[in-house]
This record gives C-alpha cells, structure tokens and sequence, in this order.
C-alpha cells in the first residue's frame, strides 16, 4: 500500500524482457535506499514492484507480463526516462494522499499542460477500464502521484488535475509532453463501492419478476 507522495525521482532500464533496473542517487534518494530490502515493495510510476536485487544506487525488479500489458512499462515509457518512486507505507506514518495499491487500471494520455497563476493544470484522457471510477473532487493517482480531479467529463473519459509547484518539479510531470503515456489507478474506496452495489443489486432482483415504481421506491431507488 502505497500514499500517492512521491518521495524520489529515478531512471528506469530495461535489463531483461521481463526485468527492470531503477537508479536513483544524491539525498533526494535516501528515503528509497537508506533502508531498502530484498523483496521490498516500491512503487514505479505506480506500478508495484518487487525488489529483487539491490543495487549501490538503485535496485533491480520482474516485471510480470500483466504488469507490462497493463502499465507504461510494456513499452509505452523511453529507455532513461525520469519515473516517480515510492516505498511502501509503513504503520504510523501520516497518510497525506490517498489509498493507493499500485495496481494500475489502465494507461492514460496526457492531453494538455497550462500554468494557472503559480499551478499547472493537465488534463488526461482515460480508458473505460478507469473511467467510472474518476468523479470530480475524487481522488486518482497518475503516474503514482495523489491527485485530485478538478473537472472531467460525465463518462470520465477525460479529466483534468490542478498541480501545485511541488508536485510538478519534485515528480515527473514536469518531464511529460502532450501525447505522453502515464499509469492511472482509481480510488480503491470507489471499486468496492461499486462491488457492493452490484451484488445488493444483483440479490434484489434475482428474486423480482417484474421491475415497478412501487418496487423501485420500496428499496430505495425512487
């Protein structure tokens, strides 16, 4: 489990087909590295990798080919490129984002970049796969990053995220470029929502032959 703040900036290499090596150097990397373990968890653009082998500044990670079909990491992100870094969440520590798991439900694109007042506004577009789960005021994690939606359209198709100076020059965002690839995963409060809904749903009406006003507003639906 993963907070959405990002704590170091790294560069990834494809070592294998399967296999990934991130560096990252200077104090800014200390928070990943200082205490680093084999089979740590670390989040890569918000993708969850295991640590597998440890590296004098960086460390080496599989990546599964569900992770690479699903993520930029299949092919969709340049050899060097900067990626965001996070290490696991430990208990007690202050949750200043959101629950997020790393587990990325599909690739966005990013559409546009303008400075409002000292702030960027980037708007995305989003695979179905994501899209229901983006509302406006809720939360998403691009690239691994805890974002606030500002605005979307009503499918969720599309949406857009006001980023404070912080969050654009201590992450990769300030690297994209219109067209860029970028991870997205939903609220995980959001998906078992939806879970519950459809199962009471689905129990409600196995047993009805037919669907009435009357039997709408008796379960809450008018």
């Amino acid at each position: 489990m993963f907070t959405g703040l990002i704590q170091s900036l790294g560069t990834i290499h494809l070592q294998a087909e399967d296999k990934l090596r991130i560096y990252c150097s200077g104090k800014a990397a200390d928070p990943i590295l200082q205490d680093l373990a084999m089979g740590d968890s670390v989040a890569v653009d918000g993708v969850c990798l295991t640590v597998e082998e440890i590296l004098p500044a960086g460390f080496v990670a599989d990546a599964s080919p569900e992770t690479l079909r699903r993520t930029t990491l299949g092919g969709k992100i340049e050899e060097d490129a900067w990626v965001n870094l996070e290490t696991a969440v430990r208990v007690g520590t202050k949750l200043g984002g959101h629950f997020v798991t790393g587990h990325v439900d599909g690739i966005g694109c990013l559409q546009t970049v303008e400075l409002a007042g000292n702030s960027w506004e980037m708007s995305f577009t989003a695979p179905e796969s994501i899209a229901r789960y983006i509302v406006l005021k809720g939360s998403i994690a691009v690239n691994g990053i805890s974002l606030t939606v500002a605005d979307c359209n009503s499918a969720g198709t599309w949406f857009k995220v006001a980023v404070i100076p912080h969050t654009f020059t201590q992450t990769n965002l300030s690297h994209l470029k219109i067209g860029s690839w970028v991870n997205l995963e939903g609220d995980i409060l959001g998906k078992y929502i939806e879970k519950l809904l459809l199962s009471r749903s689905n129990a409600v009406f196995a047993h009805q032959d037919e669907i009435t006003p009357a039997f709408l507003s008796e379960h809450g639906y008018l």
